[in-house]
């Protein structure tokens, strides 16, 4: 808000941060319920996986109206316990495979048909991997000496992400073709494990993934609730009780978890990955040229890392935007809809705001 003040502008771009996290979850979501699958055998009814991510934002909700105390105990604990997991299944795949650097060069018939563009474009749907760092920001209040800490959190927590991603990035490619990836692209580590480890490897993977997607909506759900309800005291969203008691807070966690009910089951993964891409790197657009243009002294930021990521941001989402155009015209429709949607309906409601006050 320091860079763009109460505007259209500011409020648009904190609803589609809110909105893109939202996203996320749906995408956890159905991510829970395509692993959770592999445990069974036999047909796998494709309603199955809308449901069973459905269940798991209303486990989230539960735990949240549960109070911070018990947020705070069962996220700590899966966080160990996927963390650990996830290096154990990508160090112990690395070695079953035999791995060795030329691995990660993929053979010629899996990037012969891809374009640099393509390869730039698939960047967009990486930035969601590390989406979760908003969940650190967004729960400023609840951590101690937060101007130090948050920080310190974030660099932290990157380093971690970055080589536990990178390990099992490599994992899998020792373990599958670039071709098999993506005809698992839903359950990926799963598939992963099968030729290494067998049955015990699928259900060990399966069960740190599902740890993994159940400690990561748990942490977004709280994170947003927080988010949106401190844009509901700064008057910047529209809010109603509809009778209900209990906090803001209590509230936002209700109207969230439904919108994320609703997008788990109305989209597939692509879908809605592809779409809370697009969402954050327009947010992050906005955020970027902001520091730079009002706060770039006052915050003494780098104006040369604020413009070198401006311009990857936008580079990355032309060349998302140009291959879903080419692929997928329903996401960019819907992602463009939505975008137009929250200007309109910010600029409406906080020029009603202002007319309302004016009136008293």
């Amino acid at each position: 808000m320091p860079a763009y003040g109460k505007t259209t502008l500011t409020a648009a771009a904190s609803v589609l941060m809110a909105l893109s996290m939202i996203i996320n979850e749906s995408l956890v979501a159905r991510t829970f319920g395509s692993y959770t699958l592999q445990l069974f055998e036999g047909e796998r009814h494709a309603w199955w996986v809308p449901t069973l991510g459905v269940g798991l934002l209303i486990f989230a909700y539960i735990i949240n109206v549960s109070g911070n105390k018990v947020i705070g105990k069962t996220s700590q604990f899966m966080a160990i316990l996927k963390i650990a997991g996830i290096i154990v299944f990508a160090i112990s795949g690395l070695w079953a495979a035999q791995f060795t650097f030329m691995d990660l060069v993929p053979e010629s018939n899996d990037v012969e048909n891809h374009s640099a563009v393509s390869f730039i474009g698939a960047i967009a749907l990486s930035i969601l991997a590390y989406k979760g760092f908003t969940t650190i920001t967004n729960s400023g209040g609840e951590i101690t000496k937060p101007h130090k800490n948050v920080g310190k959190s974030i660099i932290i927590s990157l380093l971690i992400c970055t080589v536990v991603y990178f390990l099992v990035t490599l994992a899998v490619n020792a373990s599958l073709s670039i071709s098999e990836i993506v005809r698992a692209k839903n359950y990926s580590l799963a598939e992963a494990a099968k030729p290494v480890f067998g049955n015990y490897g699928l259900y060990f993977t399966v069960g740190i993934a599902i740890i993994a997607t159940i400690s990561g909506v748990i942490a977004s759900v709280f994170a947003v609730s927080r988010m949106t309800a401190m844009l509901t005291d700064m008057k910047l969203i529209p809010h109603s009780h509809f009778r209900m008691t209990g906090s803001v807070q209590k509230h936002m966690l209700l109207y969230i978890v439904v919108i994320a009910i609703a997008l788990t089951i109305l989209f597939d993964l692509s879908r809605i990955a592809s779409i809370g891409a697009i969402f954050y790197l327009v947010m992050d657009i906005i955020i970027h040229w902001g520091v730079y243009k009002h706060l770039r002294k006052e915050v003494n930021a780098n104006g040369i890392i604020l413009i070198t990521a401006l311009l990857l941001d936008i580079i990355v989402l032309v060349a998302f935007l140009w291959i879903k155009a080419s692929s997928d015209i329903f996401v960019v429709m819907v992602s463009i809809t939505g975008i137009i949607l929250v200007f309109a309906g910010e600029k409406w409601f906080l020029y009603w705001k202002e007319n309302k006050e004016k009136t008293k």
